[in-house]
């Protein structure tokens, strides 16, 4: 018999040493220290590296590191990170936890909401057959190759959906939506916070009419806490959630929410199996254990306790700008799913304030300590529902630490009645 190691077994069947042990992580031995050796200090990296971190004033966008990681969530993860386990079967306990904390028949973490989308997509696809997922995107011969969307709701994910081979065909009305369907047809996609003429609940009942699942890309969708199951209680087939965001987990996470049958499908097409679309997109039992715990945390905070702390935020920030000549506030929230919570909206007279939001934007990120404003500031809307021009300063408040409110809106101030006075 050859004594190779062989990964798929591996993979597929699981490590029978392992598995016999069948212990938990939080109920196994902590690990020894070795004796007279004290605990690691912490260096950091950031410094090392030359790099200069920000206050957040910006709001959860990913290429500004997303959301921080409460204290509960860091501390899991690190946890975590001391022991190995199986990842086939740390991924069917969480699965199976969070699906009954958040209501709906079964759950996967993945590497982001994008991620989801690349692996929900996949299993409406291949419904779990193994020659389908080792074909796919390449080889679509024999397989549905089509997803109806409403051409309003085309954006800057596509690509998450179009890396499974499909092409998408757009719809207006409902009249055409009802018309799209076909032999063809994988599966009707639904961008949560966009707009269009077609209600959630009409597509919801049109795909189903047709047997076909429908997918709704809800990534940046809470708060409010009851977003993590409205949809799938209304009928979504599959819902992706991004961890990093207002759950507050890991930025590199996502949840996949939906029917079993589709997540069982949506697994066979992730890591850690072989040859498969999602083999890149690994999460590590860090960052499950860590979105685990965000959850954990989430589900206990209070919708409206949070909206009252971010609007205090924003108004300790305006009060600082209240004598700065033509200059008025506003707290806005976006009416669409996305970042619905409250913005601070603040805009001058260009005339008197010699500065463009850009300008001002550019200032802020050069001061020390560096803050980063909302994308939105000075430009066009960063994302959907929220305002934009060249004198629009958007201070996004719910990234925030405890104090750095005082210190945004004592910098915004200094920034904008030097430019008065210049």
């Amino acid at each position: 018999m050859s004594s190779r190691f062989n990964r798929r077994k591996f993979l597929r069947n699981g490590a029978p040493a392992l598995i016999a042990g069948g212990v938990a992580l939080s109920s196994a031995p902590a690990l020894a220290k070795a004796p007279g050796k004290s605990a690691a200090k912490a260096t950091d990296y950031y410094q090392k590296l030359g790099l200069t971190p920000f206050i957040n004033a910006a709001g959860t966008y990913t290429v500004l590191s997303a959301s921080t990681m409460p204290d509960e969530v860091q501390a899991a993860i690190a946890l975590a990170a001391k022991q190995p386990v199986h990842l086939n079967e740390l991924q069917e306990a969480a699965g199976a936890y969070l699906a009954k904390r958040l209501r709906c028949e079964a759950a996967l973490v993945t590497a982001g909401a994008a991620a989801a989308m690349v692996i929900g997509t996949a299993a409406c696809i291949t419904r779990g057959s193994d020659s389908a997922i080792l074909n796919i995107p390449t080889d679509m011969s024999g397989l549905k190759n089509e997803v109806i969307v409403q051409k309003t709701h085309r954006y800057g994910y596509d690509h998450a959906v179009r890396n499974c081979g499909v092409r998408f065909v757009e719809v207006e009305t409902l009249e055409e939506y009802e018309r799209a369907f076909n032999e063809k047809t994988a599966m009707a996609h639904f961008f949560n916070a966009g707009t269009g003429k077609i209600s959630r609940e009409d597509w919801v009942r049109v795909a189903h009419a047709h047997d076909v699942p429908c997918f709704n890309d809800a990534a940046a969708d809470v708060p409010p806490i009851s977003n993590l199951w409205n949809y799938t209680q209304m009928g979504f087939d599959l819902v992706a959630f991004s961890g990093g965001k207002g759950l507050r987990g890991p930025q590199c996470t996502g949840l996949l929410l939906g029917r079993k049958e589709l997540i069982e499908a949506a697994k066979k097409n992730n890591s850690p199996n072989s040859n498969t679309i999602g083999r890149g997109m690994k999460v590590a039992k860090e960052e499950i254990v860590g979105l685990v715990a965000a959850v954990d945390w989430f589900l206990a905070q209070d919708d409206a306790a949070m909206e009252a702390d971010y609007r205090a935020r924003a108004e300790r920030i305006a009060l600082q700008l209240k004598k700065v000549p033509t200059v008025q506030t506003q707290i806005f929230v976006p009416e669409v799913a996305a970042n619905h919570v409250p913005h601070l909206l603040v805009t001058y007279d260009p005339a008197r304030i010699k500065l463009t939001g850009q300008e001002v934007m550019e200032k802020m990120r050069a001061g020390k300590p560096r803050i980063e404003l909302n994308p939105s500031t000075g430009g066009p809307p960063a994302s959907a529902g929220l305002p934009g021009g060249p004198n629009t300063i958007i201070v996004g408040v719910w990234m925030l630490q405890p104090g750095e409110d005082q210190i945004v809106g004592r910098r915004l101030r200094e920034v904008l009645e030097a430019a008065a006075r210049g």
